[in-house]
C-alpha cells in the first residue's frame, strides 16, 4: 500500500523532523511499510536541521530498528488487530494528535501489483504541479535509508536522507517513540497496515489484485480484497482499477459500507490510475482545474512530464556492468526487475524480451550507421551473439511451478530463450532493515535445497520443451552457493568470449534479490 500527502510550497506546517513522521509505519513493520507525502524542504537554509543524537552508531540503530518489527500472522478474525492499535500509542506519545492526523493529505494506495508504480508515477505528476513531495517506499534494495526520499530532484535520481540526518531522527524518535509527518506507503494488505493510522486520506486507490501473502492476508481473492479495502475511509473517493469478480465484489461491497464513491479506471495500467489519484487530489487540495478522466483529452504538460520522469529501482531497471571492459570483451547487462507473482512475471517476460531486442536492434543500427566495416553479427546483431541469462531466487513461501512457467513460456512466445539459468541464495536477510549480511563469497554450508528445488522445475519445464525422455539434465542451469560466485561466472564468461558477445541478464523473483546485485555493484 502506498500513501502520498502532498502540501503547496507556500503552505507551513508543524513538524519535529521530515522523517520522524516515516517512522510511526517503520516502527510498527519495518520490512513492508511505504508512503509518500509532502512537506517543507528540511536543510541547512532553512533553519530546520536534525536533531543532534545521543544514541549509538548507524549500524546500532539498524539494529534497534530491527528489534521493533512484529511478525504478522493470519490476517483473520480473531487477532482483533490489537497490535495494529498500538500504533495510536505511538501517535499520542509523539504528540502527533488527531487534528495533526487528520490535517495529512494523504493518497492511500493498496494492492498486489503495481502499487509502487503508481505511488512513483502520482508523486512524479504532483511534484511537476509545484508540490514539495516526499516518498517512502518498500522494502528498501541497499540501505534502510533509501525509504526516506525529500523532495525528488529532477536528475531523475531520489535523494536519500544523509546517514547524520538518519541517526539524527532515529535516535530522537527511538528514545521517545516519536514520528513526524511525511509519507506513508503500506506494503502489506491494508486494515492491519501500520499506514492505516491515517485516518481521512483525501483519495484512496487499489491497483491490480492477485494471489500473494496468502499465509497473511487469506487463502481467496475475496479474503485478500477484503484486506485491501481496509484502506476505505466514510465518504473517501477511491479507484481502482479491473478486477477479478471476486474480487471487485468485496471492494464494491466494502464502499458501499462507508459511502465510498468506487470508480474503475480504464485500461489497466498503473498509469492511469496514478492521473486518476493525481487528478483527484489537485481538484480537492490543490483546487486547481484538470481535466476529467471521463472525457477524451489530452494530458496536461505537466502530467505527462511526470509519467515520463517517473522511475523506481528495481523495477524494469537496466544496469550495464561497469566491471567489464567492452573494448577487449564482451558485454554484460542486467535487466533488474522484483516481479514476484505469476502476473508480475508475465509483464517482466515481456518487458525484457522487448528490452532487450530494443537494445540489440538499437546497437546494430548505430554499428551501421556508424559505417564500420564489421559485420552486423559482430556488433551484438545476431541473435547467436546475444545470451540471455536468467538470474533467479525468490521465498520460498511462493510456488515456483506458478513462477517460472510464466516467465520462461512468455519469454519463449516473444521469440527470447534462455541460454543458462543461475539460482542463488539472498544476501539480505528479510527479518532485518540493515544492509545484507556479510556472508563469505563461497559458503559450503549454505543450506541450497530451495535453490535446488528451483532448478529441478527448471529442468523439467526445459525438458517438456525439448522432448527429452530419458531424464538426463539439459545443462542449462546451475546452482551457486552465493550471488558473488554467480556474477563472477558471468564476468569470467564475458572475458572469455569475443568482443561480440553480449550477455542479457535478467535479475528477477525477489527485490531482495535485486537489491542484493544492486548492492554488488555499488562496491
Amino acid at each position: 500500500m502506498f500513501a502520498v500527502s502532498f502540501v503547496p510550497r507556500t503552505t507551513s506546517c508543524r513538524l519535529i523532523s521530515a522523517t520522524s513522521l516515516f517512522l510511526p509505519a517503520v516502527l510498527h513493520d519495518a520490512s513492508t511499510t511505504t508512503s509518500t507525502c509532502s512537506f517543507p524542504r528540511i536543510s541547512e537554509d532553512n533553519g530546520m536541521a536534525a536533531p543532534g543524537h545521543n544514541g549509538g552508531s548507524y549500524e546500532e540503530a539498524l539494529a534497534a530498528l530491527s528489534s521493533l518489527r512484529m511478525k504478522r500472522n493470519h490476517a483473520d478474525n480473531s487477532e482483533k488487530g490489537d497490535r495494529f492499535e498500538i500504533l495510536f500509542d505511538y501517535l499520542k506519545i509523539l504528540e502527533l494528535e488527531e487534528e495533526d492526523m487528520l490535517n495529512m493529505k494523504v493518497i492511500h494506495v493498496a494492492g498486489t501489483k503495481g502499487k509502487g508504480s503508481t505511488c512513483a508515477f502520482t508523486e512524479s505528476i504532483l511534484r511537476n504541479y509545484g508540490f514539495r513531495t516526499g516518498l517512502l517506499t518498500s522494502p528498501h534494495l541497499i540501505s534502510v535509508r533509501e525509504r526516506f526520499r525529500l523532495d525528488r530532484q529532477v536528475s531523475l535520481t531520489f535523494v536519500d536522507i544523509s546517514e547524520d540526518k538518519f541517526l539524527g531522527y532515529f535516535w530522537w524518535c527511538y528514545n521517545r517513540l516519536k514520528v513526524d509527518v511525511a509519507i506513508l506507503e503500506v506494503g502489506l494488505g491494508g486494515r492491519l497496515d501500520s499506514t492505516n493510522s491515517v485516518r481521512k486520506p483525501v483519495v484512496c486507490g487499489v491497483s491490480p489484485l492477485g494471489y500473494d501473502h496468502m499465509e497473511i492476508l487469506g487463502d481467496t481473492l475475496g479474503k485478500i480484497a477484503g484486506e485491501k479495502a481496509g484502506i476505505f475511509k466514510l465518504g473517501v473517493p477511491a479507484f481502482t482499477v479491473p478486477q477479478p469478480d471476486e474480487a471487485m465484489r468485496l471492494l464494491e461491497e466494502k464502499a458501499s459500507q462507508l459511502n465510498v464513491n468506487l470508480q474503475v479506471v480504464q485500461p489497466l495500467t498503473a498509469r492511469h490510475l496514478s492521473v486518476s489519484l493525481a487528478s483527484t487530489w489537485l481538484q480537492q487540495v490543490g483546487k486547481l482545474e484538470v481535466p476529467s478522466l471521463t472525457q477524451k483529452c489530452i494530458l496536461p504538460e505537466k502530467f505527462i512530464k511526470g509519467l515520463a520522469t517517473a522511475s523506481l529501482q528495481g523495477r524494469g531497471q537496466v544496469v550495464s556492468d561497469q566491471f567489464i571492459e567492452s573494448q577487449t570483451s564482451g558485454d554484460l547487462v542486467f535487466y533488474l526487475d522484483g516481479a514476484h507473482t505469476p502476473e508480475s512475471m508475465e509483464v517482466c517476460a515481456k518487458w525484457f524480451s522487448s528490452a532487450v531486442k530494443r537494445d540489440n536492434q538499437s546497437e546494430s543500427s548505430e554499428h551501421l550507421l556508424s559505417g564500420s566495416s564489421e559485420s552486423s553479427h559482430d556488433q551484438f546483431s545476431g541473435e547467436e551473439n546475444c545470451h540471455q541469462i536468467l538470474l533467479f531466487n525468490c521465498m520460498s513461501v511462493r510456488d515456483p511451478t506458478m513462477l517460472l512457467p510464466h516467465l520462461r513460456n512468455t519469454c519463449s512466445n516473444y521469440g527470447v530463450h534462455f541460454k543458462k539459468a543461475l539460482f542463488v541464495p539472498n544476501m539480505s536477510v528479510y527479518h532485518k532493515v540493515g544492509t545484507a549480511a556479510n556472508l563469505p563469497e563461497d559458503d559450503p554450508q549454505v543450506d541450497l535445497s530451495w535453490q535446488l528445488t528451483l532448478q529441478k522445475v527448471w529442468e523439467s519445464l526445459a525438458q517438456s520443451e525439448i522432448g527429452e525422455e530419458d531424464g538426463e539434465s539439459s545443462g542449462n542451469s546451475e546452482v551457486y552457493t552465493s550471488l558473488p560466485m554467480a556474477i563472477k561466472w558471468l564476468r569470467d564468461s564475458v572475458h572469455e568470449s569475443s568482443s561480440a558477445t553480449r550477455f542479457q541478464v535478467l535479475v528477477t523473483g525477489s527485490l531482495h534479490l535485486v537489491g542484493d546485485v544492486l548492492r554488488l555493484f555499488r562496491k
